[in-house]
This record gives C-alpha cells, sequence and structure tokens, in this order.
C-alpha cells in the first residue's frame, strides 16, 4: 500500500476529461452564431439579426404618454422620481397632462388619449433636439 505522492493515472485522466466537459460546455454559444465556431445546425440563415433598439426619443415618448395617461385618471401628479421620470420628461407631462384635460372635457376620452400621444412625442422630439437630459444633472 503506498499512499505517499504516488498518483493514480485514472484519477488523473478523469479530472482532466471533466475540466475539458465543463470548459466545452461553458464555451458553448459564446462564438458568433455565423461564424465558424457557432453552429449553424437547423438555421435557414447565415446569421441572426440585431436586436432592435429604442431610440432615446422614443423611450421618453412611451414613458411620458403613460404616465399621462395614469395621471389624467386619477388627477394628482405624484412625484417624477417614482415615475422614474428626469425633470425635463416630468415638465413635458404636466403640460401634457393639462392640454389633455382641457380636451378631454370638450372631445372626450379618446381624444384626449390622442393628444397624448400626439403631445408626448412632440415634447419629447424638442427636448432631444436642444440636448435632452444632457443640460444637467436634473434635466
Amino acid at each position: 500500500m503506498r499512499t505517499g505522492g504516488a498518483t493514480r493515472p485514472g484519477l488523473v485522466f478523469g479530472f482532466g476529461l471533466a475540466l475539458a466537459v465543463v470548459t466545452a460546455g461553458l464555451c458553448a454559444g459564446c462564438g458568433d452564431p455565423g461564424s465558424a465556431g457557432g453552429s449553424t445546425a437547423g438555421r435557414t440563415t447565415a446569421s441572426t439579426p440585431a436586436a432592435a433598439t429604442t431610440s432615446p426619443e422614443d423611450l421618453c415618448t412611451r414613458v411620458v404618454a403613460h404616465w399621462s395617461r395614469e395621471v389624467l385618471d386619477s388627477h394628482s401628479y405624484g412625484d417624477y422620481q417614482t415615475m422614474g421620470l428626469s425633470n425635463g420628461q416630468y415638465d413635458i407631462l404636466r403640460e401634457v397632462v393639462d392640454a389633455a384635460r382641457v380636451e378631454k372635457k370638450k372631445h372626450g376620452a379618446r381624444a384626449a388619449d390622442e393628444l397624448i400621444g400626439r403631445e408626448a412625442r412632440a415634447g419629447c422630439r424638442d427636448w432631444y433636439r436642444t440636448g435632452g437630459p444632457s443640460n444637467g444633472p436634473w434635466s
């Protein structure tokens, strides 16, 4: 019975094999699908299309329009930070909601909803044209 410093070849081979399997498993899918390293089995195209991105102006429009509709229905503004808005976006929201309230009284909820979409887009477009949130820490 030898115990001091002797190695068992099967143990070393098994450890090496296990390490290779784990490494291969971790690296699977790491390469570009269209490259030689990626698998193309079952695919009809050579590469995967890039994910669509949302422009800052479009994102601003979405959040301002969403919260404008919420505020119009609840008749309270709340805190802009809890809505995830910047001060500049909140300024746009207040103008949009004020106009939507007038529109709702005159022409109904559907007209107010349409106005919110238009005015939020126009406000965010103008805001980003003049620099958007880069005007300072609270803009």
